[in-house]
């Protein structure tokens, strides 16, 4: 018997992060190319099409997120939630191809052909500013992390992350590591007269992108092949069934991540008879019925009909009262399909 809780619907988890780092990002774009536009600076464009790489994703992560927290129906009676996940994928394919490729294919052939940057100390300027911008942004994807896990390390925020703000965190991470970096390549193409630290800066950030789409590209993967739920969880829901005393034994329990906030749950279980005995004798049933049932093969018959009539009823009851016990400590367990072997 499957049971989704009632009224059920996911929050739109890591939406305000992704808005404000695609705003940010927006902003910090357009006067990266005014400086490359003005200098010619390699790492400037690699930062330039950087930002615009970040900006592009940003847009197709919220579009993600808007269409996961679509209502179930009947096509799709599990809800819409791995969305998130496919666009999140072409996200980190953008980040690669577009970030990385493009970023390392210009510092590349500025190395090869010899190109001069001609300093301008309004590079600097406006670095300092997208360092201003993309920190707020990154601080604000982290604060979402964190608000979601207070207590965790942060390997495990990582593995259990959703992959939309944890995009953002690895593309805002990398975008202030960027203009350090990018910083760091112009002074010393001015310091030294060697064009060729711009171009090295512009290779590094491009392998960074290269190595943050790998990580995001995996992530999302993960989820959308049908990844069970955390182990811990698991464990804690076998532990919630085995302490019921009508329950014998789990005999089969498998699970899926639907969306972020979202788990299906299946198990197999046996009911202990004896415990189910005792839920009919609590008002007296059987004690009752006995002294009539001795009287007539007709008497024993009706009570045959109402007592299997009965207790498909309190299987029905037990098996609801299991599922409030679930979601009373796993709220994510949405969907829930009990079945008694």
């Amino acid at each position: 018997m499957i049971s989704a809780q009632p009224n059920s619907r996911p929050k739109i988890s890591g939406l305000l992060p992704v808005i404000a780092a695609f705003t940010g990002n927006a902003v910090v774009c357009i006067a990266k190319f005014f400086g490359f536009a003005v200098t010619g600076s390699g790492a400037m464009f690699s930062e330039a099409i950087h930002s615009l790489a970040d900006t592009a994703n940003q847009s197709l992560l919220i579009i993600g997120v808007s269409k996961s927290v679509k209502k179930a129906d009947e096509e799709y009676p599990y809800g819409y939630g791995k969305e998130r996940f496919i666009w999140a994928l072409i996200s980190a394919c953008g980040i690669f191809f577009v970030g990385c490729g493009v970023t390392i294919y210009h510092g590349v052939n500025s190395l090869t052909g010899g190109s001069e940057t001609h300093f301008n100390s309004l590079n600097l300027y406006i670095l300092l500013i997208a360092f201003v911008i993309e920190s707020l942004t990154l601080w604000l994807a982290i604060r979402d992390l964190k608000k979601h896990f207070p207590d965790e390390k942060l390997g495990k925020i990582i593995s259990l992350a959703d992959p939309t703000t944890l995009a953002v965190v690895y593309e805002d991470g990398l975008a202030v590591i960027g203009v350090f970096i990018a910083f760091s390549s112009i002074i010393l193409a001015y310091l030294t007269g060697q064009a060729y630290w711009d171009a090295i800066g512009s290779i590094i950030i491009g392998l960074l992108l290269g190595a943050a789409a790998i990580l995001l590209i995996a992530k999302n993967r993960n989820y959308l092949i049908t990844k069970s739920i955390p182990k811990e969880i698991e464990e804690l829901i076998i532990d919630i069934l085995n302490n019921d005393p009508t329950v014998e034994k789990v005999l089969d329990f498998k699970s899926a991540i639907l969306d972020v906030d979202k788990y299906l749950i299946k198990c197999d279980i046996e009911f202990n008879a004896a415990s189910l005995i005792k839920e009919l004798s609590k008002h007296h049933f059987l004690e009752n019925e006995y002294e009539e049932v001795k009287e007539s093969y007709e008497n024993f018959m009706k009570f045959s009909v109402d007592y299997m009539d009965r207790v498909p009823r309190l299987v029905g009851r037990k098996i609801d009262e299991l599922e409030k016990k679930i979601r009373a400590q796993v709220p994510q367990a949405i969907f829930i399909d009990i079945e008694i072997n």
